[in-house]
């Protein structure tokens, strides 16, 4: 099983027997994950094992009879879907580290200290996780576990998941490209044109987010857009 590939194997135990199917691990996490990738791009050959370090290949009378079709890409996927991915430490280690920096993420793009009603720095979600000693499943996605993690946090750090309401200021030589794209950064409630050409937007973005809109916003109009806080939802 050596391969330039990061190759491992993914096992589901059915009516007292085990088969498995050799992956390529890292598409494997990400379908598992739930990304749209092919089990034709996943897995290593068009075999169904009962022990694939062995080579011991599943007959097609037991694909028939616990999966309803010998169709080695159907079992596959059932397999991938309801089994076990197989993965040495460090290998788990590197995809629980990955969860970890999207759960961060997330938390400081949508949390906010609502003492201050200002974002929390990835920083110091990080280190409040590590001291709440916060698990990360590296299969389960990001929204099924946050709700989870952010009970463990809030014992740590005062923390609630917010929207903010903002309205974006742009003079008339940048309002397209602020328009353009602010927009993309949350959902726009209403803009207007004044006058003078200048772009008023309304925009309801991830609380966290505040400090990543005023920089881009900076950013197009070199420094003369504004950014306006109405409310924290």
């Amino acid at each position: 099983m050596s391969s330039k590939k990061r190759l491992s194997v993914a096992r589901l135990e059915k009516g007292g027997k085990r088969f498995e199917v050799v992956v390529d691990v890292e598409k494997a996490w990400l379908f598992k994950s739930g990304e749209n990738i092919s089990v034709r791009d996943i897995i290593e050959g068009e075999f169904i094992y009962y022990d694939a370090r062995q080579g011991l290949k599943a007959s097609e009378a037991d694909l028939k009879k616990f999966f309803g079709t010998s169709d080695p890409y159907q079992v596959a996927e059932t397999i991938l879907r309801r089994g076990e991915l197989l993965l040495t430490s460090e290998q788990r280690k590197e995809l629980t580290e990955a969860k970890r920096r999207q759960i961060i993420e997330f938390i400081s793009r949508n949390a906010i200290d609502p003492r201050t009603n200002t974002p929390i720095p990835p920083k110091r979600i990080e280190l409040a996780m590590e001291e709440a000693k916060v698990g990360v499943d590296p299969f389960r996605p990001v929204e099924e576990q946050v709700e989870e993690i952010l009970k463990k946090l809030r014992l740590v750090l005062p923390l609630k998941i917010a929207k903010a309401l903002v309205v974006v200021k742009a003079p008339p030589a940048y309002s397209g490209r602020v328009r353009s794209h602010v927009s993309k950064m949350g959902r726009v409630v209403r803009e207007n044109y004044q006058s003078d050409g200048s772009l008023l937007l309304e925009l309801e973005i991830p609380a966290g987010m505040q400090s990543s809109l005023i920089e881009k916003v900076s950013e197009l109009t070199k420094g003369k857009g504004e950014v306006k806080l109405l409310r924290i939802e």
